[in-house]
């Protein structure tokens, strides 16, 4: 009688240890995400993971972009991050130097099969070397500076689709062509050409030529000859050829808009361009994308793109550093739904993206694996710490490098005087950030 007691007091106790481990092995993610429209697609993501892992639980918060870095920032002030979060090119810098980052480079090498990815893309991730240093977010998604041109426009003028072998000298005589202006006294109605100091703008002319616009190490603005011919080659377009709008005339319009209202044959900006572009466009004009053209300075081996990621990041504060990064692969990897890419928007798993869902070749611009060739070279961008405010990040017309381009475009400076001024005050911010060059 007394050993048939103690045998049912040790499974009671068995049962209760094993029921306690279980539920200790639970465990909770707080993950939080910058892009509400695809909320409920996250969420089904989410259910699929927790399908997969019964013993996490993920509790996602969707915030725009506007709150989420401020509601980010008072969170790593306080020492509450989320244990995966949406991380930004032009912020990762500044958050793995802060200490708010998990090194995931262990993780990468342990776990992923590198050729599933567009790994090119993983190089923005690295903090300081963008080329030998550790990870500290991956990419899921990631977007490149294309070419976009108006093929009714082109066909109208009797000229031939931008290619691979364009010049800038044929760039220019296309947009020339492309200009309408029936009276002198007044603004083209038809420009060939589109551009200002933005980013994705500029930058792509600059690395078309082989140029940079910081040291090697990122640390300093560091202009050089190749940039220069860059800059001064569309200034020139705006000041001397008179085939895009000056900044000033802009006003009461949208600058991703000229293109879809065909107000501008031609112009260079961001891969996501094509789902705002479709959007507004509609049918009615036939478009396509095309590389921006090679500059007369560039050497063989200098070849870069300009492309940049959307990344998540685990905080070095979470307590499931394992748990993190197993819904970090789910989120990057085969699983995650190609609707939850816009249109323009590159899924880093390979696979997708190569997929006729998001290739999409019964829609314009019908090429876009051209988009997809950009990730198979090398980089280079100009984000680093302080990049936001010395490149004038949301202020055009007024602060930093885009601001003083803009000038330019305007006919209140040249282009020597622009770079003069974006050396001077953007060292002024990145000595802030990088005491030693």
């Amino acid at each position: 009688m007394k050993r048939n007691l103690v045998i049912a007091l040790l499974a009671t106790l068995l049962v209760a240890s094993l029921s306690a481990f279980a539920m200790a092995e639970q465990v909770t993610l707080r993950y939080f995400m910058w892009d509400p429209e695809f909320q409920q697609m996250e969420a089904e993501l989410i259910r699929g993971f927790e399908a997969e892992n019964p013993n996490i639980k993920v509790e996602m918060t969707a915030l725009d972009p506007t709150n989420f870095w401020p509601r980010l920032a008072a969170m790593a002030a306080a020492g509450e991050l989320p244990d995966v979060f949406s991380m930004s090119t032009g912020y990762i810098d500044t958050w793995a130097r802060d200490g708010l980052l998990l090194n995931i480079q262990h993780l990468v090498d342990r776990d992923l099969d590198l050729d599933n990815y567009f790994y090119n893309v993983f190089a923005e991730d690295r903090f300081p070397n963008k080329e030998t240093s550790d990870m500290y977010a991956i990419p899921y998604a990631w977007v490149g500076s294309v070419l976009f041109y108006n093929q009714d426009m082109f066909d109208a003028a009797g000229l031939e689709y931008p290619n691979d072998d364009w010049t800038w000298d044929d760039f220019q005589k296309a947009a020339l062509a492309l200009t309408i202006q029936s009276n002198p006294n007044r603004a083209p109605e038809q420009y060939g050409f589109w551009w200002y100091g933005r980013y994705s703008h500029v930058e792509p002319w600059v690395y078309a030529n082989g140029g940079r616009i910081l040291n090697e190490n990122k640390t300093r603005i560091a202009i050089d000859d190749k940039a220069k011919e860059a800059l001064q080659f569309l200034a020139d377009l705006t000041n001397v050829h008179g085939v895009s709008m000056a900044h000033r005339d802009m006003a009461g319009m949208r600058q991703q808009d000229l293109f879809p209202l065909q107000q501008a044959a031609m112009w260079v900006d961001g891969s996501w361009m094509v789902d705002h572009v479709r959007t507004v466009a509609g049918d009615s004009f036939r478009w396509g994308i095309a590389n921006v053209p090679k500059g007369p300075s560039l050497e063989p081996g200098e070849e870069r793109s300009y492309y940049w990621p959307d990344s998540v990041g685990i905080a070095a504060t979470t307590k499931h550093e394992d748990e993190a990064w197993a819904f970090i692969q789910y989120l990057i990897g085969a699983n995650r739904p190609v609707e939850t890419y816009m249109p323009g928007k590159v899924p880093i798993y390979r696979d997708i993206a190569y997929s006729e869902e998001w290739l999409q070749k019964d829609q314009q611009p019908g090429n876009m694996e051209l988009i997809l060739a950009l990730g198979d070279t090398p980089v280079r961008t100009t984000f680093n710490m302080g990049w936001s405010e010395w490149r004038g990040y949301a202020s055009t017309g007024g602060a930093g490098m885009n601001g003083e381009l803009d000038a330019v475009t305007n006919g209140q400076q040249t282009v020597e005087e622009a770079i003069e001024k974006i050396t001077r005050d953007g060292n002024a911010v990145l000595e802030r950030y990088y005491p030693e060059p």
